[in-house]
């Protein structure tokens, strides 16, 4: 972010490859820029919302016990959170730089620690699917299952 902030200029596209530009933008909504425009009430909603839901994850990484999977995804949507709620705090805004396009079609900016926030929250919904033990942490692979990988 930082480097976008400084190497880019502000909405001005920088051709990276076929359907990808590095754009600077800066965001005061949430993902997608949803609340952009609402006036400056939703940094503060944004940044009482981050600051919540790190400490609910913070505490709920430290219950894991054997689950690596869960954990991951844990932390990977708390560093997304916090280096968003960094951005909020201190500049207002969040700042996008990663944007892909198609044709006319324009996918919103966004940026990495919104990746990492995907990325965690798509293993959290894979999580629900996989096999648990009556405590909640991943049952243990058999080993026909662990020969076949």
């Amino acid at each position: 972010k930082y480097l976008a902030s400084t190497q880019l200029e502000y909405a001005i596209p920088v051709p990276v490859m076929p359907h990808f530009n590095f754009t600077l933008l800066h965001n005061t909504g949430a993902a997608f820029s949803f609340l952009a425009n609402e006036g400056g009430w939703q940094r503060w909603f944004f940044i009482v919302l981050a600051l919540g839901v790190s400490i609910a994850l913070v505490r709920w990484v430290y219950t894991l016990k054997n689950d690596r999977w869960l954990a991951i995804a844990l932390c990977l949507v708390l560093g997304g959170a916090l280096g968003n709620l960094y951005d909020r705090i201190m500049l207002g805004y969040v700042v996008d730089f990663l944007h892909f396009y198609w044709n006319d079609y324009h996918f919103p900016a966004f940026n990495i620690a919104d990746s990492a926030i995907s990325v965690g929250a798509a293993m959290l919904v894979l999580d629900m699917f996989r096999s648990k033990d009556e405590d909640g942490n991943p049952k243990p692979k058999s080993r026909s299952e662990s020969r076949a990988i």
